[in-house]
C-alpha cells in the first residue's frame, strides 16, 4: 500500500506542475517554478514563529505568503527596474532563499525544519500520516492535500482558459482588445505558486521544477496544439512517476532523483526521434 500512496502523490504532484509548467513553457517563464519553490524558506521559518507549530496549516500558509512575495519582487524587478525576467528570478530566489537559510540555521535549530527537505522533499515518507476518508480507507494528509489543489487548479484553468490562452500566445492583441494581461499574469502566478507550495514538502524543490519544465517540454516536441500538450504533459509526468518509482526501488535510490532522471532521460529520446524526423522531411524538401 506504500508504494500506492508514493505513487499516487507523485502522480498529482505531476498532473499540477504539468498543467501550470505548459503556459510557463510557452510563456518562456519556467524558472519562476524554481524561484518561488526555493523562495518558500522565509515563509516556513516566520509560520514556524508566529505559531509555534511545524503543522501543515501553519506551515503551509507562510510557505504561499513567501512565494506570493516572490512573484511580487521579480515582477516588480522586471517592470520597475527594467531588469530581464531571468535577471529577476535569479535576484529575487537567490536573495530569498539565502535568507530563508540563515534565519533557520541560526534561529531554528530546535525546531523540526530541515532545509534539505525543501530541496529533496519527503516523499518515500508519506505513508507516515495518513487520515481516514471512508471506512478502512486511508490517504496520506499531503495526497489529500495534493488532490484538493489539483481540482483547484484544473476547474481555475477551465475557467479561465481563454484568457490564459489569448495572453500567453499573443499579448499584444489582448493590448489591444482591452485583456486585463495583469490580471492573468498575477492570476497564473498564483496557481503556480499554489502548486510549487503545496508540492515542496512531498516531493522537494528539485522535482518539482523537472515536473514543470520536463513534461510540458517533452509534450511541446510531439504536438503543435496546445490542448493536446496539456493533456500529453500530464500523461507523461504519470508515465514518469511509475517509472521512476520503480527505477528507484529497483536501485535503491532517491526517488525523486529516480523520477528526474526518468524525465531527462525521455526527454532526451524525443527530442533525438523528433529531430531525426524533422532533419529527414528537410532533406525531402530540398
Amino acid at each position: 500500500m506504500n508504494d500506492f500512496y508514493i505513487i499516487l502523490t507523485a502522480c498529482l504532484v505531476a498532473i499540477n506542475c504539468a498543467i501550470m509548467g505548459s503556459f510557463l513553457v510557452m510563456r518562456k517563464m519556467v524558472m519562476i517554478g524554481d524561484a518561488i519553490s526555493h523562495a518558500v524558506l522565509p515563509g516556513i521559518f516566520f509560520a514556524y514563529i508566529i505559531s509555534g507549530s511545524t503543522s501543515s496549516l501553519p506551515i503551509l500558509i507562510g510557505a504561499a505568503s513567501s512565494g506570493i512575495l516572490a512573484t511580487i519582487i521579480i515582477e516588480w524587478f522586471t517592470q520597475k527596474a527594467r531588469l530581464q525576467s531571468d535577471a529577476s528570478i535569479g535576484v529575487s530566489y537567490t536573495l530569498l532563499f539565502a535568507i530563508g537559510i540563515i534565519l533557520i540555521s541560526k534561529f531554528g535549530a530546535n525546531a523540526d525544519i530541515d532545509q534539505q527537505c525543501v530541496l529533496y522533499g519527503e516523499l518515500e515518507y508519506v505513508s507516515l500520516w495518513l487520515e481516514p476518508i471512508i471506512g478502512d480507507f486511508y490517504l496520506p494528509r499531503q495526497t489529500l492535500i495534493l488532490g484538493v489543489v489539483c481540482i483547484i487548479i484544473v476547474l481555475a484553468v477551465t475557467w479561465g482558459y481563454k484568457g490564459l490562452f489569448i495572453t500567453t500566445f499573443d499579448p499584444n492583441f489582448s493590448i489591444s482588445t482591452g485583456i486585463a494581461i495583469g490580471f492573468w499574469h498575477y492570476f497564473l502566478m498564483s496557481g503556480v505558486s499554489l502548486t510549487t507550495v503545496v508540492s515542496f514538502e512531498s516531493v522537494g524543490a528539485i522535482l518539482v521544477i523537472a515536473f514543470l519544465s520536463g513534461p510540458p517540454a517533452i509534450a511541446y516536441l510531439l504536438t503543435g496544439n496546445f490542448k493536446k500538450m496539456l493533456v500529453l504533459a500530464c500523461a507523461f509526468g504519470i508515465l514518469c512517476s511509475i517509472v521512476g518509482y520503480y527505477l528507484a526501488k529497483l536501485l535503491d535510490v532517491s526517488v525523486a532523483g529516480a523520477i528526474s532522471a526518468v524525465i531527462g532521460a525521455i526527454f532526451t529520446i524525443v527530442f533525438v526521434i523528433t529531430s531525426s524526423q524533422k532533419s529527414k522531411i528537410d532533406v525531402i524538401s530540398d
